[in-house]
């Protein structure tokens, strides 16, 4: 029993150790002037951590990536939640966001440069911008999702809309939430090195675009491995949160929904 219970975690390392192996063997093949070595990276990282300039540039990407995360799930959230009961509103709010979602947000930052100028507020808004059409579609999938029979059964019993809002729709939308709050955490990190790279002085995006202009790839790889250690951080949080907010479902029905289950 307890070799199955550790069975994937080994299966992990094997195949970290291989990734790792296989690095390392393409960067002597190739050479670290292309693909920087693994130990060089590390070496890099521990450098850049002790001498306080990761922490330095991290933390402005971490503090745009949350910002625009919050600026664009909560109000993607709220309004998924209030189209419940306006399906004709909802067709039409739909229309504009379709609209909206197949612009592309890469395209958007001189606009938001030019609107907020070259600092923090231009990447909050490219993410927030790109986080919301994320959530809200995860969340309307949720609302939809919501038992017609259940909410006639409860208000027949004299549930308001607020009990029904409580008790029935959110503990059904919570699951498909999730999903999308999981789905966006990437897209957050990398909207705001995405805004970076184009226009900043500081953060990790600032890292790979001074990396790259300096034919300097341990840089790179190092804001690459950096990037990865947030994305992973986020998502373990968001795990926890899950599985402590829904506890009382089943596990199946517990596990974050991609968008459009």
């Amino acid at each position: 029993m307890r070799s199955a219970t550790h069975r994937p975690w080994l299966d992990r390392l094997v195949l970290g150790v291989v990734v790792l192996a296989a690095w390392e063997a393409v960067s002597r093949l190739l050479g670290a002037y292309w693909i920087s070595s693994p130990l060089l990276v590390v070496s890099r990282l521990g450098a850049m951590a002790a001498n306080g300039d990761l922490w330095f540039h991290g933390r402005f990407t971490l503090g745009e990536a949350l910002g625009g995360f919050l600026l664009g799930a909560v109000p993607g959230c709220a309004l998924a939640l209030a189209l419940r009961r306006h399906p004709w509103t909802r067709e039409a709010v739909l229309a504009l966001a379709g609209i909206g979602y197949a612009i592309p947000k890469t395209a958007m930052v001189p606009l938001f440069i030019l609107w907020m100028g070259v600092g923090p507020g231009a990447k909050v808004a490219l993410v927030a911008t790109a986080i919301f059409f994320i959530v809200f579609y995860s969340t309307l999938d949720g609302v939809r999702a919501v038992d017609t029979r259940l909410l006639a059964t409860v208000r027949v019993f004299g549930a308001s809309e607020w009990q029904l809002l409580r008790h029935v729709v959110w503990p059904a939308v919570v699951p498909y939430l999730f999903g999308g709050l999981r789905v966006a955490v990437p897209y957050a990190i990398a909207g705001a090195i995405v805004g970076e790279i184009i226009s900043s002085n500081r953060g990790i995006g600032y890292l790979v675009q001074y990396g790259a202009s300096d034919f300097d790839t341990t840089l790179v790889f190092v804001a690459l491995v950096t990037v990865m250690g947030i994305v992973l951080g986020l998502g373990a949080v968001l795990s926890m949160l899950n599985r402590r907010w829904l506890r009382w479902q089943a596990p199946q029905a517990r596990a974050p929904r991609p968008i459009g289950a």
